[in-house]
């Protein structure tokens, strides 16, 4: 065999193994995508009762309220228009979630239209200043974060 059709089987060898891996890995990770939604788009193509995805929007203003048992938290999520999603989770709410702040809900969609998130991120915005430096000024806050970087050098 000449060394130019040696050369072409290899390429073709080559070629067939890095489909089958990228097949193999979509196969291995088919359960594993998590797709994300607008409040918009789970209103008008809702995914499939159960299917884990993620649900991102801003908290309805006056939508957050507390169940009886102090820990289930029901809110709304709104996008760009005025379609909103209920939402239910149970655990301890992020520090930055507010009525009128960014959030990202994973979980998936109930039989009753309800999404029941199992984890919350709470977004800030560029002006976010955390509690333990609000009301420092610059100066104040650059010598506490050199005093708490001494130790880790």
């Amino acid at each position: 065999m000449k060394a130019k059709h040696q050369r072409l089987i290899l390429v073709i060898i080559a070629l067939i193994a890095i489909v089958g891996a990228g097949l193999l890995a979509a196969w291995g990770l088919r359960n594993q995508a998590n797709y994300f939604y607008l409040p918009e788009q789970m209103v008008s193509a809702p995914p499939a009762v159960g299917q884990a995805v993620r649900l991102g929007g801003m908290v309805q203003k006056g939508s957050i309220t507390t169940a009886a048992d102090g820990v289930t938290v029901n809110f709304m999520v709104t996008g760009n228009t005025a379609d909103a999603v209920p939402v239910r989770y149970s655990g301890i709410l992020p520090d930055l979630f507010v009525e009128g702040s960014g959030v990202v809900a994973e979980g998936s969609l109930g039989p009753d239209g309800v999404f029941k998130a199992t984890n919350l991120l709470a977004k800030h915005d560029e002006n976010y200043v955390p509690r333990e430096l609000e009301g420092m000024g610059t100066e104040q806050a650059a010598k506490m974060a050199a005093d708490t970087t001494v130790g880790l050098k």
